[in-house]
């Protein structure tokens, strides 16, 4: 991923193929929880915008995945990351130990939540 995408199916067709899979799930879950999300790529990372604001970021990495939903988010539910490495805006998974479908979704609805009452 040398070469800077300029939209999400560009990021993507440069993933290796199972880490593509999980990156594929991870924006079909926040577009179906959220279908009104506007798809970009910011900081070189694929994107998922709900009412101009980043909702989501979703990458890959040599060794990992990262999913990026707000510091708000992972710390509401720390308490289920227990088991991944995590910064404080990022979890980091494998294809091996991925983000359960629901994780993704209530991560997801804490920061929309936050968003829609406009915290900054």
């Amino acid at each position: 991923m040398d070469e800077q995408a300029t939209s999400i199916d560009e990021y993507l067709d440069a993933v290796e193929p199972e880490f593509r899979k999980e990156l594929e799930r991870i924006r079909a879950l926040v577009t179906r929880l959220v279908p009104d999300v506007e798809e970009s790529i910011s900081y070189r990372m694929p994107t998922l915008k709900y009412r101009d604001r980043a909702l989501v970021y979703f990458t890959a990495s040599k060794k990992h995945l990262s999913f990026y939903p707000s510091s708000w988010a992972i710390d509401e539910l720390s308490d289920r990351l227990l088991g991944y490495q995590r910064t404080e805006h990022a979890i980091r998974f494998t294809p091996e130990n991925p983000l359960p479908d629901e994780l993704i979704e209530d991560l997801v609805r804490v920061h929309k939540r936050e968003i829609d009452a406009d915290r900054r």
